[in-house]
């Protein structure tokens, strides 16, 4: 509120934009120099001068003086603005001398209008205004260069008016875009019911999970104080034969415990994806934009939300750097004095990291990284044409990689050395990664109870994906849930 105040004790009164050259009247009201100029021109030869703001008359021409103290402010100003090319926000295309914010755009004149020009724009019906955009070309048909004014039902698809008379869907059934916008929103909102349903299934099965968990240890409580019991009176006897009894009944609980922890996990995954979709669709189904609706739709209703499998990770020795040592089954990192292995171009030089063997190029996988016994390290994804041999190849710092770190207890994500700081409150021994390749996500998930989302990276991938993993302490690994735990060596 306070810019705004200010910016307007910075308009010149005659062209409304902020002050370029002000100079001052004797009446002390202050004008740029070209529009008072402008203005004084137009009285020469009949003498009758006056300030455009007070009507104050003067006999002569009046002298214009630089108003250096206010020229200041309006540069001191202009600089704490933001970049209208660096903003989302839509500005005025006419506005050239300060970023005024639109309040509708011409489809017609492809431009968009603050208050102050809209108010002398053409009402021609031609000239069709809709809410400010930068994407206005994706509102004309490529074709006829005409704005989209009909949906063709039978091809699936916004028309204008060429299209219906004389284009390929002459003849073909079309309705009215705001008719074919409400119809895509009934079918929205009849998906939110179906999918409220398959919220609620998932939230009862997880409390049920829940239960399960309860019964098997408050079992396995009670199987243990009743073994106990029973040995402590055959102690001289049976005493190897309670240890093996004991062993037993903490494993199987463990197993069964660790695998329900896993399901509430991934379910409570899913539980969160389907929210995060519903307020999708009921955002769609609050936009006044029609063309938006129908573009998001199909996109919102049948995309993907849950990942069954976990990835299979191997960690590629060929690229670890000489202060790691990687087990026989690829699937565990360690520190390690420096080795001597021989440099190769695939090989991390300045930073102890490795990468996984295999790559993504599409669709959506997961996995866990144990990072319990490592106090400060890495993890994330990379692009195999990341710089193996300079300082900026350490994960995140530059732009083929994507990372997740701790340093000290403080925990951030990273990415083209932009570092996002994560809150305190981070206890969990394991890390989740999620990868969706074609909607260009890479997740990062706390295994705590219950699990906790830390950050999403959202980018246009432009190469394969490789898992990859940096450390400057103790070791950590890749856990694969299928193939059990695997501890830090």
């Amino acid at each position: 509120m306070a810019s705004a105040d200010l910016r307007a004790e910075l308009e010149c009164s005659i062209c409304l934009n902020i002050y370029t050259d002000p100079v001052i009247l004797r009446c002390g009201h202050n004008f740029c120099q070209v529009c008072i100029d402008r203005v004084l021109n137009t009285k020469k030869g009949n003498g009758d001068y006056s300030c455009p703001e007070c009507r104050e008359k003067f006999q002569d021409r009046p002298a214009l003086q630089r108003n250096m103290k206010l020229r200041n402010i309006v540069e001191n100003f202009l600089s704490t603005q933001p970049d209208p090319e660096e903003s989302t926000e839509v500005f005025c295309t006419y506005c050239i001398h300060a970023a005024v914010p639109a309040v509708k755009s011409c489809l017609h004149c492809e431009a968009s209008l603050c208050n102050n020009h809209l108010r002398v724009h053409s009402k021609s019906p031609e000239h069709i205004l809709s809410d400010p955009t930068t994407s206005l070309q994706n509102r004309k048909c490529p074709i006829h260069k005409e704005v989209f004014k009909y949906y063709c039902t039978e091809d699936f698809s916004c028309v204008c008016v060429s299209c219906c008379l004389i284009g390929e869907h002459k003849g073909h059934s079309k309705v009215s875009l705001d008719e074919a916008s409400n119809a895509e929103k009934n079918k929205l909102r009849n998906a939110i019911p179906m999918l409220l349903t398959k919220r609620d299934e998932t939230e009862k099965r997880i409390k049920s999970l829940l239960k399960c968990r309860r019964d098997v240890e408050k079992k396995a409580a009670v199987d243990t104080e009743k073994f106990t019991a029973l040995f402590r009176e055959l102690r001289r006897q049976l005493e190897d034969l309670e240890k093996r009894v004991l062993t037993v009944i903490s494993k199987k609980a463990e197993r069964v415990s660790c695998s329900v922890n896993d399901l509430i996990q991934q379910l409570e995954i899913k539980k969160d994806e389907l929210s995060k979709k519903m307020c999708h669709i009921e955002e769609l189904c609050n936009t006044t934009d029609p063309l938006t609706v129908l573009q998001e739709s199909d996109t919102a209703v049948n995309q993907g939300i849950y990942i069954k499998e976990p990835a299979e990770i191997f960690l590629d020795a060929d690229t670890a750097h000489s202060r790691l040592q990687i087990s026989d089954d690829r699937k565990t990192a360690s520190g390690s004095p420096k080795q001597n292995i021989p440099e190769t171009p695939a090989r991390f030089r300045d930073h102890a990291q490795v990468m996984s063997s295999r790559s993504f190029s599409t669709g959506q996988h997961y996995w866990e990284v144990d990072v319990g016994r490592s106090y400060g390290w890495r993890v994330g994804m990379c692009y195999p044409s990341i710089d193996r041999r300079e300082q900026k190849s350490k994960i995140g710092y530059n732009k083929k990689s994507w990372g997740l770190e701790r340093d000290n207890d403080q925990y951030s994500v990273i990415h083209d050395s932009n570092k996002i700081g994560l809150p305190d409150n981070i206890s969990s021994k394991r890390v989740r990664i999620y990868l969706d390749y074609e909607a260009g996500q890479i997740s990062f998930y706390s295994l705590s109870h219950p699990i906790l989302h830390l950050y999403t990276f959202a980018a246009a991938f432009t190469e394969p994906l490789h898992a990859v993993l940096g450390m400057w302490d103790r070791g950590f690994c890749i856990v694969n849930p299928r193939s059990g735990r695997i501890r830090v060596m």
